[in-house]
Parts: structure tokens; C-alpha cells; sequence
């Protein structure tokens, strides 16, 4: 038996050890309290532990212009100062209990977690409702952050990976909120002012926009009671959020970025717009992506640049749909030298999977490995809480884990054909190459 082949059995006897994960039943037990807060329940028994995450439409899609890494920075101050306690007591109250509670924000929503053991649920959420709920966003607690993201923003211009991926976003999305560092900048962390981080806060933290989930070991009543009396006096939200922005269309033409750095690896990154997460081709385009690029050592890109060629130690593709379109990219690192035929091959692959349909073999081991392991993010209650979360914010349904396979089961030669050509543009992309440009031999 081949290396893929024991691979993808051995995802097979996973998924037969795994049924209870994906038994038809409902993610969670849903409803929505009084105040206009989505709760999700899942009562997990094994382990006397809970996880809750609180979502809020407060990514950084809704961030100004000007004010990049806003709602980072919001989200963050979250935990550091209430107005009933500092940040100092805040995380003493969470270590007498043995409790880990942090905060941050993505591109679609900002996250507030916990998790603590059951008999310390009701302290647990009291001060997670107070961090929710009563921040207050002293200018000593912005300062720090500030200055602790600015740090971090001089440390990944080091990273040249970082720097090409950064570059890229900027060029797919423009002054679109995705082609933003969620950190922001310099200048725009400079410019934001404690005034900036309330009215941010007042204008999209608020019931209406957020979801909590629960999972672990609890019932969903009496969770639903202690978060009726913790949030009763949540006001709602007075509408002043906005609307979300698609980002403009690239120009029909090759992108082609140059950033030199001293360093023997070429970081680069080819790819354009892609979907949003709510696309109907999302299930086809995850099995085309896997055959292309998203399946590790089971995908065209790694046969052919790592095993063949011997130019990458890691190549791979992927989709990363939003509220909004995201991007499609491929991210491959090769000696300077090897720049140039390793992204006409990538090229090359992506041309002949909108030429032609894939195999037989290559759709069943898709297909499997897709299954088979989507037990595999049910396993812990952080990835169930996750999940839930992920697919109550795009409204995928939380039967969600029964449609799945069905989903990706359903998808033919003819659809990954149809959606490569489609969503792929390989005479239409950007490219970012930071490296030794001198070595480098690029496509013209």
C-alpha cells in the first residue's frame, strides 16, 4: 500500500471511530435572549470543563479609514480594565480559579474566550460579562497596547514570509479592511485615540450583534438563566454600525511586486480575489483546492515543485472566504534561484486544472480525506465552540456537521472543473516575491 493510500485509510478508521461526533443532531440548541444575544449550547459530560466564546461583528471589516488595527485594539482592552476592576485584579480572578480568559479580534468579528472548570462557571461569568460589558479603556492599558503592537509589527518586518503575505493583501484588496494588518500600522496606531476606541465600542458592541457558545459541561437552561441576569441591562445597539464593503475588482492584468531582502529563500505568494464563505461553490472549490494545493503531500502543487522538481520544502494553496470575498493564494518558499520556474510551475498546474478534470483517484482520496477527518475539529470543546461559532456567523445551519459530507460527496469531476475555471486566474493574479532579487529569475 502506497504512503497516500495508507494515509487515506487510516482517515477512514478515524471517521468509523469518531460517529458520535457527526450523528445527526443539531451542533448546539440555539435561541436568542431577550436583549437580541444568538446563544449556542452544546453540553459535552466527559470532562467537568467549559468553554464559552463570545462573537461579535466587530472585526476589522468595519474598522475607518485611517484606523487600522481599531478593532484589534478595542477587543484587546477588553480584559485590561472595567469599571468595577483593573486589569491587575481581572487576571488575578482568573488565576485564583484556574480560568484562562483573553480577547483579540479577526477580520469579521471580535472573540472574547474562556475557559474554566465547571464549578467555577458562575465567577467564570461574571467577570466575562464585565469584560463584555463595562470596559473602560484607560488611556495607561491603550498606551501598552499600543506600544506592544507596534513591537510586534517591527518584529514581522524580520520575517520575510510575513512581509510577502502583507504586500500581497495590499495589493489584492486595495483600501478594502482585508488588505489590512489586523495590527495596523505605525502611524494609523499612533493616530488612535482612546475617543476612537469608545465610539468603536459603542457602535458595535452591543446584544444584537453578538453570539455567545457554550460548550462542555453544562445544561443549556441554566445556561441561558445566568446569562439573562448578566447581560439584562446590556442596552441594544443604537444602529450606527454601517454597512460592510465589497472590495473593488483587481485591474484585468498581471501584479507583480519586487521587495529585495538579503535572504538565500525566495518567500513568495501568487493569487488574486476569491469567494465569500457563503458561496455556493464553497464545497466544490474546497475539493478542487485540495487536489491543487490544500491536500499536502496529496496535492499537484507538492508532487510536482517538492517531490519532482525539488525546488520547495513546502508549497500550498488555499481559499480563505469571509463576510466578504477573500483571497485565493499560493505560498511557497524556494532558493532565490529557483524563483522563476517554481512560479511557472505553479502556473503551469494551476492552468492544467481549468484545462482538464482531475482524476478518478485524485476526487475519491479528496473526498476521504475531506470526510474523514471532519471529526477531527469536533474533538476538544474549544473546536466544537469554534465551529459552532464559525457556522452560526455565516449562517451555514447547525445541522451542519450531518450536511457536510453529504456536501463534499456530492461534487463531481465536472464541478471542480467548472469552479477551476471559474475562480482560478492564472493570466490574471498578483504576485509578491520578497528575496534576493538579483538571483531571482522571474516571469516577466
Amino acid at each position: 500500500m502506497t504512503g497516500r493510500n495508507q494515509f487515506i485509510s487510516g482517515i477512514s478508521v478515524i471517521l468509523l471511530l469518531f460517529p458520535v461526533l457527526v450523528a445527526a443532531a443539531p451542533l448546539a440548541e440555539r435561541q436568542v435572549l431577550d436583549g437580541g444575544v444568538t446563544l449556542l449550547v452544546a453540553s459535552r459530560r466527559a470532562l467537568p470543563i467549559v468553554t464559552v466564546k463570545v462573537s461579535v461583528r466587530a472585526g476589522s471589516l468595519w474598522e475607518p479609514e485611517g484606523r487600522a488595527g481599531l478593532a484589534n485594539l478595542t477587543a484587546s482592552l477588553l480584559t485590561r480594565g472595567t469599571a468595577t476592576r483593573t486589569a491587575a485584579q481581572i487576571d488575578e480572578e482568573a488565576d485564583f480559579i484556574g480560568a484562562s480568559l483573553s480577547s483579540w479580534a479577526g477580520r469579521d468579528s471580535s472573540e472574547l474566550e474562556l475557559t474554566l472548570l465547571k464549578k467555577d462557571l458562575p465567577t467564570g461569568l461574571e467577570l466575562l460579562a464585565d469584560a463584555l460589558l463595562r470596559p473602560e479603556f484607560p488611556d495607561r492599558e491603550i498606551a501598552r497596547k499600543v506600544g506592544e503592537f507596534k513591537a510586534a509589527l517591527r518584529k514581522r518586518q524580520e520575517d520575510p514570509g510575513e512581509v510577502a503575505r502583507e504586500a500581497f493583501d495590499g495589493l489584492v484588496f486595495g483600501s478594502h479592511p482585508y488588505g489590512r494588518s489586523l495590527e495596523g500600522t505605525d502611524a494609523s496606531l499612533s493616530a488612535i485615540t482612546r475617543d476612537d476606541v469608545l465610539r468603536f465600542y459603542r457602535a458595535h458592541y452591543s446584544p444584537e450583534r453578538t453570539m455567545i457558545t457554550v460548550v462542555g459541561d453544562v445544561e443549556p437552561k441554566e445556561v441561558a438563566e445566568r446569562f439573562r441576569t448578566l447581560l439584562r441591562d446590556w442596552p441594544r445597539g443604537g444602529g450606527t454600525a454601517g454597512e460592510t464593503a465589497e472590495p473593488k475588482p483587481l485591474p484585468e492584468k498581471v501584479l507583480v511586486k519586487k521587495i529585495d531582502r538579503g535572504v538565500t529563500q525566495a518567500n513568495i505568494v501568487l493569487g488574486h480575489q476569491g469567494v465569500k464563505r457563503d458561496n455556493p461553490d464553497y464545497y466544490a472549490l474546497t475539493v478542487m483546492n485540495y487536489i491543487l494545493g490544500g491536500g499536502g503531500f496529496s496535492s499537484r502543487l507538492v508532487e510536482q515543485i517538492r517531490e519532482r522538481e525539488g525546488w520547495a520544502y513546502d508549497v500550498s494553496s488555499s481559499f480563505s472566504p469571509g463576510l466578504e470575498r477573500g483571497s485565493f493564494q499560493v505560498v511557497l518558499q524556494t532558493k532565490n534561484e529557483t524563483a522563476g520556474p517554481a512560479v511557472r510551475e505553479v502556473l503551469r498546474e494551476l492552468r492544467r486544472i481549468i484545462d482538464q478534470e482531475v482524476t478518478d483517484q485524485e476526487l475519491a482520496d479528496a473526498k476521504a480525506y475531506l470526510t474523514g477527518s471532519f471529526p477531527l475539529r469536533l474533538d476538544t470543546n474549544r473546536k466544537l465552540a469554534d465551529l459552532i461559532s464559525t457556522v452560526e456567523y455565516y449562517k451555514l445551519g447547525l445541522d451542519y456537521a450531518d450536511r457536510y459530507p453529504t456536501l463534499i460527496n456530492a461534487v463531481t469531476r465536472a464541478d471542480v472543473l467548472r469552479v477551476a475555471r471559474a475562480y482560478l486566474r492564472p493570466d490574471r493574479y498578483v504576485l509578491v516575491v520578497v528575496g534576493d532579487q538579483s538571483k531571482a529569475a522571474l516571469p516577466k
